[in-house]
């Protein structure tokens, strides 16, 4: 079994997603911080007395499956259909690999735009973000995992 690490505030991942290029911040549903590119969202956050509880996000398709197994990763609530997923605060995944799935979900969203738009936010056009290191391919969730 995977050793859970308690993430108490995402700060880290929240300062990567304002960082990301064309990222806008907003507050939703009264209590959740959204990042969007392109008026589209690729992060939320829960917060909760103005720490972030959770942490959603976009991932590929054929990872949908494998990170909803990851003790503390749960389908995201309304946006599982979309393959997001939810991190809570107790969960098996490594600090980078969350920042790498932060930026692949940007990179998911960036890539839906239109270039006129990409344009307009300053993104350019040949590329959307740059993906970062592959999640680690060893460990007690990489078992018979295709790659």
């Amino acid at each position: 079994m995977a050793r859970q690490r308690p993430a108490p505030d995402f700060e880290r991942q929240r300062a990567l997603a304002a960082a990301l290029p064309g990222a806008t911040e907003d507050i939703k549903w009264g209590a959740d911080l959204v990042y969007s590119v392109g008026g589209k969202m690729f992060c939320v956050f829960l917060l909760d007395v103005g720490r972030a509880a959770t942490c959603s996000f976009k991932v590929d398709e054929d990872r949908f499956l494998e990170l909803t197994g990851v003790p503390g990763v749960i389908p995201a609530p309304y946006l599982a259909r979309a393959k997001w997923v939810q991190v809570g605060r107790v969960h098996g995944l490594a600090a980078t690999d969350l920042d790498t799935l932060v930026r692949r979900s940007h990179a998911l969203v960036a890539s839906r735009l239109t270039k006129k738009l990409l344009r307009e936010i300053g993104m350019d056009t040949g590329s959307t973000t740059p993906l970062g290191p592959p999640l680690a391919t060893t460990g007690p969730f990489s078992e018979g995992l295709p790659r």
